[in-house]
Order: C-alpha cells, then sequence, then structure tokens
C-alpha cells in the first residue's frame, strides 16, 4: 500500500507538472512569455495592393495604328485627334477627355503609339511614357504581330510575351507608381468577315493591310479558311499573355477581352480600308476603356 501511494503521488506529481507546462505556452506551441523588452516583435503583414484610382490626373498611350486613329479621317493616314486614348474631337469623347477634361488632354496627355509597330518596339514606347510618370497608362498592340506577309511570320507567342513583360519593367523602373490599363488585340478575323463584302476596302488591302488575314479576301477555301484561323489563333494566345503578365502586376488591369469580343459593324470600320476603326469604331473603344478604368458606366 506504501509504495502503491507513493507511486500515485509520483504520478499526480508529473501530470499536474505537465499541465502548468501546457498552461504556460503560447498560442504558437512556444515558451511561456518573454520579461518585457526581450519579446520578439510581430512578424509585419504582406504589402497591401495599392488601391486602383479611378480618377487619374495624368495619363500616356502607347500602341499601334488604332491609337493613332490610323485611317480614320483620311486614306492612310494618322489621326491623333480621334485616338480612343486621348483624341480631342468631341465626337470621339476619348479616354483622356473624359478623364482630364478637354482642357487637360494637352497639358497631362501624351500619344507614344505608332502606326505600324509590334509588341517589340513597346519598350521603347514605354521609356517615353515612364519620363512623364503619369497616373495611367494606356497599352494597345498586338495587331501588328499577327498581321504579317505570312502566318509564317507572325511573331512567336514567347517573343511577344518577352517583349511585353519587358515594356513593363521598363516602366516600373522609371514610374513605379503608374497604373497601366491594357486593351486586347481585337478579333481580326471578325474584321475580314465584315469588310470583305466592301469592294473599296478590298482594293486597299492589297496594298498591303494585314496579309495574313487579308489576302484572297473573297477566297474560303480550306487552304485561306485554315489561315484565317492560325492567325485568330495566335491572336488569342496574345491576348492570354497580355492577361497572364498583366496580372503578375498589381498596378495594371487587363480589359478582360472586351476589344476582342466586340463585334466591330460597318459602322465602326474605317470606310477607307474597312478595317481599322472609324470615328464611331474608336468611341467605342474610349467607351469601353472608360469603364474598364473606373467601372462606371460609360459617358457618351
Amino acid at each position: 500500500m506504501r509504495n502503491r501511494s507513493r507511486r500515485s503521488r509520483a504520478v499526480v506529481a508529473v501530470v499536474s507538472a505537465a499541465l502548468l507546462g501546457v498552461a504556460g505556452c503560447d498560442a504558437g506551441g512556444g515558451a511561456s512569455p518573454a520579461p518585457d523588452g526581450t519579446r520578439a516583435k510581430a512578424k509585419p503583414s504582406a504589402t497591401p495592393t495599392p488601391a486602383w484610382d479611378s480618377s487619374p490626373a495624368s495619363m500616356a498611350a502607347v500602341g499601334d495604328s488604332i491609337t493613332r486613329g490610323f485611317d480614320a479621317c483620311s486614306v492612310l493616314s494618322d489621326c491623333p485627334e480621334v485616338s480612343w486614348a486621348t483624341g480631342t474631337a468631341t465626337d470621339v469623347n476619348s479616354l483622356a477627355v473624359r478623364l482630364l477634361g478637354a482642357s487637360g488632354v494637352a497639358a497631362h496627355s501624351w500619344n507614344y503609339a505608332v502606326s505600324g509597330s509590334r509588341m517589340a518596339d513597346l519598350p521603347a514606347q514605354m521609356t517615353k511614357a515612364a519620363a512623364h510618370e503619369p497616373a495611367l497608362v494606356t497599352v494597345m498592340t498586338g495587331a501588328n504581330d499577327a498581321c504579317r506577309t505570312s502566318v509564317s511570320e507572325m511573331t512567336s507567342v514567347a517573343g511577344f510575351r518577352t517583349s511585353f513583360e519587358q515594356a513593363l519593367r521598363t516602366l516600373r523602373k522609371a514610374a513605379p507608381r503608374s497604373q497601366v490599363y491594357v486593351a486586347s488585340v481585337p478579333d481580326l478575323k471578325r474584321l475580314w468577315s465584315q469588310g470583305r463584302g466592301n469592294e473599296l476596302g478590298k482594293a486597299v488591302w492589297k496594298l498591303g493591310i494585314c496579309p495574313s488575314m487579308l489576302a484572297d479576301p473573297d477566297s474560303v477555301d480550306a487552304v485561306a479558311t485554315t489561315r484565317r484561323d492560325e492567325v485568330r489563333e495566335r491572336v488569342e494566345a496574345y491576348n492570354s499573355v497580355l492577361k497572364s503578365v498583366c496580372a503578375t502586376d498589381r498596378l495594371c488591369r487587363f480589359d478582360g477581352g472586351a476589344v476582342f469580343d466586340f463585334d466591330f459593324g460597318t459602322r465602326q470600320l474605317s470606310t477607307w480600308d474597312w478595317f481599322h476603326p472609324s470615328r464611331d469604331g474608336q468611341a467605342r473603344l474610349a467607351e469601353m476603356a472608360y469603364r474598364g478604368v473606373t467601372g462606371k458606366k460609360a459617358v457618351t
């Protein structure tokens, strides 16, 4: 009995010590709290995502002929005053006008887009845009990467990605706080289907506008159909790149495919080439961009 009693008291002591030890641990399983002044500091929380400014005070545009208003006013000519991004024409009501007001466009917006440019040209354009440290940079490019003399000459998806990533790095190095709005590449096959019924447009196409898609516009045989489908698939791949790369930048917004999905009708296409946006088409692009940047219903 005496030995059993001693063993019982020993067990109670061990259990009590264990319970006291558990009570002295913190929620993380560490030791009891250290004396004042010696406690480990809590780890800082992750850097919060910067709030998107839906009313940027300045903006720059980079891209290709669409952002230059090519063929919207006269044949084979730029017409930047009707640009969806930075134009001043009242019937277009560009993104810059909507955001900055008509009086603020000249002093607080810049258009560095170049007709005929491809994604490989974007880093140089971005260098010029970043010099102003704009609150917002709009990007619309990629159509010319698919619009080559042949399908085999289209920009590779890997090359397209590399150039876009370089352009964003260029911007971030010089203007880390600039927001970026990225428009998707238009559905070139839809533009072909809309314009191929116009004889004047097809005559202009023969001058060399997007031959990978527009060559032999009346042909619908297997070879031509396959060629156009390959161009469309490449455009879809480009848009996937724009979306995924933009998602890695906390201050970048992709349009979700809004431009690619937009059904450009004959009214939205240039009466000079039936391929580039008309003034009305530019206005529709401005509306889409305004919704994308502000999240608000477009102001018409």
